[in-house]
């Protein structure tokens, strides 16, 4: 049993998911596209995680292509998939939905109201194993401006004030996530120090919003992510 994780630019990886995985000794394989990783056949892995990335998923660079290419193949062959902002954007674009610019860009802890962004779970799919033991709504920090379309066999299991579209399903097991959940202090100073958007605004009050939500936010983290692992038999 082996996970695969993408990275699609260097600074975007697992932070919480990544302290769950050595703490509970599951194997996995983490490739750097933004190194020049290659994608390997996803047939030799139980589940698959893509995170972030600056691309969109409507590139048609060699490395998109492939990406989107690798991921119908592992939802053709049932394998679970989890994927993260631009993970979320690829499974639907992969699976027959599209990609397009969102009315608004979201970036950070708040948005256009000062408040902070959170994503409402549907109470139809409160249910969805995913969502185990997390309240119906959830702070979360967002990094992207594009949002999706998604067919009419994919399920929205959550939504948001400016974003529609905020956790998707297709299939059985395969989930997309518009925002990002796996922030640690650490990956957090790293994306302030490179990240062109998030370079642009006020860096102390992210890290005071970063600080204050500290203990929700790595909890809701830590159980997401256990979830998934769950529904993927490696946990």
């Amino acid at each position: 049993m082996n996970l695969l994780i993408v990275k699609n630019i260097s600074r975007e990886g697992p932070g919480i998911l990544k302290d769950i995985l050595d703490e509970n000794n599951i194997s996995h394989d983490i490739i750097d596209l933004d190194s020049g990783d290659k994608i390997p056949n996803p047939e030799n892995y139980s589940a698959i995680m893509v995170f972030g990335g600056p691309d969109s998923a409507n590139d048609t660079t060699g490395k998109m292509l492939q990406e989107l290419e690798m991921i119908k193949q592992a939802i053709d062959a049932g394998t679970p998939y989890l994927g993260i902002c631009l993970g979320m954007q690829a499974l639907v674009k992969a699976c027959g939905g599209s990609v397009h610019a969102n009315d608004v860009k979201e970036i950070g802890f708040r948005g256009e109201d000062g408040n902070y962004y959170s994503i409402d779970i549907r109470k139809e799919h409160s249910h969805d194993p995913l969502f185990a033991g997390l309240e119906t709504s959830l702070k979360i920090f967002h990094l992207h401006g594009e949002t999706v379309n998604i067919t009419e066999k994919m399920q929205l299991l959550a939504t948001g004030k400016y974003c529609q579209h905020q956790i998707v399903k297709v299939g059985e097991n395969a989930y997309g996530i518009q925002g990002h959940f796996e922030l640690t202090p650490e990956m957090f100073g790293v994306w302030l120090d490179n990240d062109p958007e998030l370079m642009e605004m006020d860096r102390d009050k992210l890290k005071t919003d970063f600080e204050l939500l500290s203990d929700e936010y790595n909890n809701t983290g830590r159980k997401l992510f256990s979830n998934f692992l769950k529904i993927a038999g490696l946990l």
